[in-house]
This record gives C-alpha cells, structure tokens and sequence, in this order.
C-alpha cells in the first residue's frame, strides 16, 4: 500500500490495530474555525471478529440518543461498514480523556437501558433489525476492557 488514499482509515493498517481502542482518526477545521474531531472506536478486531447487525444496529441507536445527555458536543455517531466499532464525531471538543468518559458514561446507560429509542416504523428505517440486549452484551464487553482503550496498536506491531 503505496499510495494514500483519501480515507483515514484506509490508509490505517489494520492487522496492526488491537481491539478494543478509541483513537483520534482526523480533525477538519471548518472556514469559521470550528473543529470537528472524528474518533474510531473500534469494539471488535478486524478481520477477525463482528457485531451482529441487530446489536449494532441498537447500539447505534442508544449511544446516538445518550450521548447527547453527556455533551452537546456530539455531531454524530456512525457504525463501520465492516461491523467492527463506530466513528463518534465531535466538535469544538478536543479533550481524548473526556471522550473516553463520554463513552464509559454512554455506555453505562445502555446498559440501565429497558428500550431501545426511536425502535419504530416512523422513527427508523429497519425496525425489525434491533436486539437491546446485544446491544447490552458489546457495552459490556467494551467496558470491562475499558484499560485497553487508549491502546491502538499490539505491543508487538
């Protein structure tokens, strides 16, 4: 891989990476000077694990909706095409350790959660695809490593 490409992730080797990790992955500086601070939050390993479409898919929805109640700083919060973590999308907020503790403290409320928001025909475009708690399994599993999270890359990468 020789030539960058114009995708931040793709130009990241992923057989070095270690799940689970967040990372700062990009900062855009609009023309007003608002800062957008793009995070790869990586639950699974590449390549080597996934999460299940309908418990991506709740997670989506609950860290979405609970995230905005640590911060108003939260443009937006996207699964990965390939099902192994999400991109969190901040602005004006260049704080990694408050990151972390807006995800540690978003993901404790998933877990408190008895419902998944906005899991209907007129509020989401595949209401039938959602599973709270496998939602409720990847929080649990992410924050028990919770440790882990500033490590990016396998110690022997």
């Amino acid at each position: 891989m020789s030539d960058k490409m114009n995708v931040e992730s793709f130009n990241l080797d992923h057989t070095k990476v270690k799940a689970p990790y967040i990372r700062l992955a990009d900062i855009k500086t609009g023309e007003h000077g608002d800062r957008i601070h793009k995070y790869d939050m990586r639950i699974c390993q590449p390549n080597q694990d996934h999460m299940d479409m309908p418990a991506l898919h709740s997670l989506e929805h609950l860290m979405a909706e609970m995230s905005r109640n640590h911060s108003d700083k939260v443009v937006d919060i996207s699964p990965m095409g390939c099902q192994t973590g999400f991109y969190i999308a901040m602005i004006n907020h260049d704080d990694y350790d408050g990151v972390l503790d807006l995800l540690e403290g978003t993901l404790k409320d998933v877990l408190a959660a008895d419902a998944v928001p906005a899991c209907n025909e007129m509020q989401c475009g595949w209401a039938a695809s959602h599973s709270l708690e496998g939602a409720k399994d990847i929080a649990r599993g992410f924050l028990a490593k919770r440790d882990e999270w500033a490590q990016v890359f396998a110690e022997d990468a």
